[in-house]
């Protein structure tokens, strides 16, 4: 006789989907992404009736969340491990609905929730997007609605490629895969006073997911398809880790998101004005010549992009990889001294480093940094506060590598 609870605690991750009644797209898409190997993972969905896309009380009214909540109960009766409302309404009704939803459906559930718009808002904010290309099927209308919601809700600047210009939802999965790479394409390159940070199809009945990872090699940037987003974060609360080859979002986005909300705390907790990330880690895709994650203050400029400096040449990371141990500058009058593009061209008057070794290993494989904006006498505490931002990135890190120990 099987034991119950070794049959629960040895079950694949269930996966639940609430899906747009006239979706024919996320369904084949969710399992293509999550591959044949069913013993780690399976999707199930439930359906809601959803069939045209528009600015009007008649469509608003099928993202009501009665029927949502009716669906969720029934896929919680199946014990899945979260549910997704597999749609981007939010993207035009707003984040806050979504966000209201998912609440409802934890609190109906006992379910942690997310939805396709929240994860395309996570995803932004692990890989610090503010500039975002869109690839969207809908009607003109719609699609500004979208580029005024994120930019109002995200603070994200928004460039538009030219919409398929539509409002049948079932008829968004017939549009060719071909020109949905197309439009993202043209998405990619839509901002003329510089580069977008990435590119998002937003619209979970769209094509988009298979054409990512060929796409993100031409074009540089990642692309975040809101099938394969609502995937990412819904592995993400269930506590998956990555999946390689579908992507930049499904293979780093978790890492990525761990380091940023290290990061914030980190911020939070000693008051510097800027705390950064770099790490050497091919598995990821991460280097130290650019950071694996940045929180800024207000106002205070961004370095995430600037890959100017050769890192590990720096007397002040030499140091550090020499002496593995904070190095502690309240000033800049002693060496090892910064490079001066940190202080003349981003302001920094005081900083703190710390090593953060290899998993399972003493080699530094990144570092750490709090800067300062002003002279500053760093506390006993702000140290002890980095260095704990240290080893939980460490074990981040382990567990994302399968190198912890």
């Amino acid at each position: 006789m099987i034991d119950p609870s070794l049959t629960e605690r040895t079950r694949p991750i269930r996966l639940g989907m609430l899906t747009p009644s006239s979706n024919t797209c996320l369904e084949p898409v969710t399992y293509g992404l999550l591959g044949t190997d069913t013993t780690r993972f399976t999707a199930h969905f439930a359906r809601v009736p959803v069939t045209r896309i528009a600015l009007d009380a008649g469509s608003d009214a099928q993202f009501d969340t009665g029927p949502m909540l009716a669906a969720a109960r029934q896929l919680a009766d199946s014990k899945v491990d979260v549910i997704a409302w597999n749609g981007t309404s939010g993207s035009w009704l707003g984040p806050a609905r979504d966000r209201a939803l998912a609440e409802a459906i934890t609190a109906g559930t006992g379910v942690p929730a997310t939805t396709s718009t929240l994860a395309l808002l996570d995803a932004c904010a692990a890989y610090g997007v503010t500039r975002l290309g869109l690839a969207l099927p809908y009607t003109r209308d719609v699609c500004e609605r979208i580029v005024e919601t994120y930019a109002k809700e995200a603070g994200l600047e928004c460039f538009l490629a030219e919409p398929f210009g539509q409002d049948d939802n079932e008829a968004f999965a017939r549009i060719p895969a071909a020109d949905v790479a197309r439009q993202i394409e043209e998405a990619a390159v839509t901002a003329v006073d510089g580069a977008v940070h990435a590119v998002a199809v937003v619209c979970t009945n769209v094509n988009g997911a298979f054409e990512a990872p060929r796409l993100e090699r031409s074009l540089g940037v990642p692309v975040f398809d809101s099938v394969a987003a609502t995937l990412w974060k819904a592995l993400d609360l269930a506590g998956a880790t990555a999946l390689p080859g579908r992507g930049t979002l499904l293979h780093t986005g978790s890492p990525r998101a761990r380091i940023q909300e290290t990061l914030e705390a980190l911020l939070t907790a000693t008051g510097a004005d800027r705390t950064t990330f770099r790490v050497d880690l091919p598995a990821l895709g991460l280097h130290v010549d650019l950071t694996a994650g940045e929180v800024c203050g207000p106002g205070v400029r961004s370095i995430r992009r600037d890959a100017s400096l050769d890192q590990r040449r720096l007397d002040t990371v030499r140091w550090l990889a020499e002496h593995r141990r904070p190095l502690v500058q309240p000033r800049f009058t002693a060496e090892p001294l910064p490079p001066r593009a940190l202080t003349e061209v981003y302001g920094v008057q005081a900083q703190v480093l710390v090593p953060v070794p290899a998993p399972g290993d003493d080699a530094l494989t990144g570092w750490i940094s709090l800067h300062s904006l002003s002279e500053r006498s760093w506390s006993d505490a702000d140290v002890a506060h980095a260095t704990a931002a240290a080893t939980r990135l460490s074990a981040v890190l382990g567990r994302f590598t399968g190198t912890s120990h």
